[in-house]
């Protein structure tokens, strides 16, 4: 599972350094200690925080678009079956779903909590990892 510093769930969650190290104190948003004694939050506890705040601002507009895009973002639910699998994603206030096989959930190692890159072009919806370290 995916522990991330408090900088990086920072920028996860769109809001600065100090903000998270509030939440921490407070005890909203849960954390542990790593090997080197820094605070970290689990991807899975970050990821259900996230979907709380979440709060799409609807678009004014009514004018069609063509968008091509990629959101990083939180695995925050994997269903799957023996063949397909439906994962979603929190990417900042958005909500990415996307269907692909079971395979391809195992070869990534999608799993709640998970970072993970949602690549949107057209009506396809791609998920990449980061390399790991």
């Amino acid at each position: 599972m995916a522990k991330l510093r408090i900088k990086d769930a920072a920028v996860f969650l769109g809001v600065s350094d100090d903000t998270v190290r509030r939440w921490v104190d407070a005890g909203t948003l849960q954390y542990e200690l790593d090997d080197r004694h820094r605070k970290v939050i689990d991807g899975l506890e970050l990821a259900r925080f996230a979907q709380s705040l979440s709060n799409p601002v609807p678009d004014p507009s009514d004018i069609e678009r063509s968008a091509r895009n990629r959101f990083v973002g939180l695995v925050t639910r994997v269903d799957s079956d023996k063949v397909m699998s439906q994962v979603e994603m929190q990417c900042g206030p958005f909500r990415v779903v996307s269907l692909m096989s079971t395979e391809a959930v195992r070869e990534l190692g999608l799993e709640p909590g998970s970072l993970a890159v949602a690549v949107v072009k057209a009506t396809t919806v791609i998920v990449e990892t980061p390399t790991q370290d």
